[in-house]
């Protein structure tokens, strides 16, 4: 059988495009043909993905659509004659941004519309998570089901040495780790107050490790940094990498105590699969789709007490017994994401629409 999936960008080390193409790759090694299409591709990608504007990109027997912003590729996949299968993975809702940039207030909006515009012409409709199959049914898509986003934890759990960075990262300071880009849903500042909490009442000797990408929303970066000023903290404790490459990625998983996430909305959250892949116990608030990345492992907290979240912090980041138990219930969960369960549920999926 053909099967073909089409992602808008394909960009290494964005989340959605490299499941996409982890999933191409256990669909060829179950026997089916598999292509990768998308609109813009990196130059380092262009000897793995194809070109959408090749006629080869409709013709697969089942074509399986990732969605998460408004393109082109909308009404070319509601065109489609069968086979078709959404894969969700979530629009930020518009009133994040909508303080801080109006373009992407604007695509945000454009892309919810959009989604809704492919109820009643598919085939299937995929949420990555609970979370967003429920919103997927709630648009009026039927029958729906959930797919997990195909995660290679390899790039974090592999072991390159990078001696002038882990010197840094072992100076004595606990670090507490969050990945992802800077914007508004994520809930940065709200970092920024727990740490004001945590030096506070539990540990002087910390820092804060932001790896993501700072320019999507400046005015929002802005305002992080602003809040940072107002509470006096030592800009030494606070460090935004930007995007890194995956072998420094994984040192910083390696050297962090907690890794820490406040964010407000997530669609599935991959960090989330990282840390649990990499050993590193997780303080989530519970919003979203976190509750149903962690499937109960890690620590999650809701309503967001920022002081309880500060004792919370500190205990995983000294109490090796805690640790242990919260590391060992990750581990379990991890297997929900492996190949083997992929390859079960790309079974199903592909005998269920043959």
């Amino acid at each position: 059988m053909l099967i073909n999936q089409w992602v808008p960008a394909a960009h290494r080390g964005d989340a959605i495009g490299d499941s996409a193409r982890r999933v191409r790759d256990l669909l060829r090694h179950m026997g089916h043909e598999s292509e990768l299409y998308a609109l813009t591709i990196d130059d380092e990608l262009k000897h793995d993905v194809r070109p959408f504007a090749e006629s080869a990109a409709t013709r697969g027997d089942l074509t399986i659509f990732h969605y998460a912003l408004p393109s082109p590729m909308t009404a070319a996949f509601a065109s489609l004659d069968s086979g078709r299968i959404l894969q969700y993975h979530n629009v930020t809702p518009a009133s994040f941004f909508a303080p801080y940039d109006p373009s992407l207030f604007r695509l945000a909006s454009l892309g919810r519309q959009e989604l809704a515009t492919l109820a009643g012409r598919v085939e299937l409709a995929l949420g990555d998570s609970e979370y967003n199959r429920h919103e997927l049914e709630s648009l009026g898509f039927a029958p729906t089901g959930v797919f997990p986003i195909a995660v290679d934890t390899a790039r974090v759990t592999r072991r390159a040495r990078r001696p002038a960075l882990e010197a840094i990262l072992d100076d004595g300071l606990v670090n507490f780790l969050f990945v992802g880009r800077i914007a508004p849903n994520k809930r940065i500042e709200d970092h920024i107050r727990l740490a004001e909490h945590y030096k506070r009442y539990v540990d002087a000797y910390y820092r804060f490790i932001f790896v993501g990408r700072c320019d999507v929303v400046p005015r929002y970066y802005s305002m992080v940094r602003a809040l940072m000023t107002e509470y006096r903290l030592l800009n030494d404790r606070f460090l935004f990498t930007g995007p890194v490459p995956d072998e420094e990625l994984a040192v910083y998983y390696r050297h962090a105590a907690v890794y820490l996430t406040l964010s407000e909305h997530e669609g599935f959250c991959v960090p989330l699969v990282e840390a649990m892949a990499t050993d590193v116990p997780i303080l989530a608030y519970s919003a979203a789709a976190v509750p149903d990345t962690l499937g109960g492992a890690g620590v999650e907290f809701a309503p967001k007490d920022l002081e309880l979240a500060a004792e919370l912090l500190g205990a995983l980041a000294f109490d090796d017994d805690l640790r242990g138990r919260v590391i060992a219930g990750q581990r379990r969960r991890l297997a929900a994401f492996g190949d083997a369960r992929i390859t079960r549920d790309l079974t199903e999926l592909v005998r269920r629409l043959s």
